[in-house]
């Protein structure tokens, strides 16, 4: 009597497995290009990149293998509902992304081929789109500046200083206390120059100057 195990082995069309294999990478690799090109955030993530590519892949080979087996289909879910996954998603715009890696995998698993090319190379189309209406020229990107002034005539100083290197300017707190003054102010740089940050420590009564990448929309 046959083995139905290894039967099964004579069932799969694997030309279709490996076109789908293929195919997901040349997929995930192109949502981790994406990624990386219209990355807005503070700090980029290379794991969480390589790791959409994966999803993709991943994805893939469940929709795949539910494809050829109701029951193993039921099985998978029955699986996958009790696993609890905790890591802290940073931007918001990363959910997209693993749902765009995830929804990838399970259209080339379907074996709709066409759908999974014209979705990718559109909403691809669509992130580069957003990400230069965004900006993240230098000219464009906002900065925090943080910077410690002894009274308020070293503060005015720093002020016009701050005035007259930026493009644009928005104080966000202002601290007063015995030691001094703090002062935050969300700038965006002309030019992409941060050297104006040089010319604040040199004011009489700064004690330090701080310019830090921020990802944020308070600007219009």
């Amino acid at each position: 009597m046959a083995s139905t195990f290894l039967a099964k082995f004579s069932e799969v069309n694997y030309a279709d497995i490996l076109i789908a294999f293929v195919l997901s990478l040349a997929v995930g690799l192109f949502i981790c290009f994406v990624y990386k090109k219209t990355f807005a955030g503070v700090m980029y993530s290379r794991s969480f990149a390589v790791s959409l590519v994966a999803m993709t892949m991943i994805t893939n080979v469940a929709i795949l293998a539910v494809t050829q087996s109701v029951v193993l289909s039921l099985g998978m879910v029955g699986a996958l509902s009790i696993v609890r996954f905790r890591a802290a998603v940073k931007e918001p715009m990363e959910i997209a992304f693993l749902f765009w890696a995830i929804s990838e995998g399970i259209v080339i698993g379907a074996g709709m081929l066409a759908v999974a090319l014209i979705g990718a190379l559109f909403i691809g189309a669509v992130l580069f789109v957003f990400s230069l209406l965004g900006g993240k020229t230098p000219t464009t990107k906002p900065y925090i500046l943080v910077l410690h002034a002894a009274d308020d005539a070293a503060e005015d100083a720093a002020c016009k200083a701050i005035a007259s290197s930026v493009k644009k300017q928005a104080v966000k707190s202002k601290t007063v206390t015995d030691a001094g003054i703090e002062l935050t102010v969300e700038v965006r740089l002309a030019g992409g120059e941060s050297t104006f940050v040089n010319g604040l420590k040199k004011i009489p009564g700064i004690a330090d100057v701080t310019l830090v990448s921020y990802n944020g929309d308070y600007m219009a």
